[in-house]
């Protein structure tokens, strides 16, 4: 009975308190993150290429029945899988440690929960977009973006 009594109290435990971020520290944690992000988009990408040959040497396998492997290739593709799975992790793990949210890795968008006119929003940005200049409600999303200044007329303006 113990035991269940302290699977129900770390089940209960409240999850920790979202951070917001004001738009100076979303943009300055941005400019930390990207190389990290970066990382991650080409580790993925890199990821998804040896997963493609290592299902087609499994295949190849199945087919020929196991008679030629290529034992020291496969080892180094799975060695090269293995590291950049752990990059990923790493650089994943970093920008979530910040307070932050990826919204979308192919493209990398990243949001940062913030309040705006008393309302929790996220200030969204994509990669390649100069600074953050967009938000949305957290019910929303990319599609939803509104600027943060409709004066901003976009990239090189300095309207912030």
């Amino acid at each position: 009975m113990a035991d269940e009594d302290d699977d129900r109290e770390q089940d209960e435990s409240p999850e920790p308190e979202q951070r917001l971020f004001t738009l100076k520290e979303a943009e300055r944690t941005r400019r930390e993150l990207e190389p990290f992000l970066v990382e991650a988009i080409d580790c993925r990408k890199k990821l998804s290429g040896l997963d493609t040959q290592l299902s087609a040497v499994s295949a190849r396998i199945m087919m020929m029945g196991g008679v030629i492997v290529p034992y020291d290739k496969l080892a180094a593709v799975r060695m090269e899988h293995t590291q950049l799975t752990e990059a990923l992790k790493t650089s994943l793990n970093r920008i979530l440690e910040t307070g932050c949210l990826i919204k979308d890795l192919d493209i990398g968008l990243l949001d940062f929960p913030s309040v705006i006119a008393n309302e929790e929003v996220y200030l969204c940005w994509k990669l390649g977009e100069d600074r953050i200049r967009f938000y949305h409600r957290q019910d929303e999303g990319f599609a939803n973006r509104k600027p943060l200044d409709p004066r901003d007329l976009g990239p090189g303006d300095i309207v912030q």
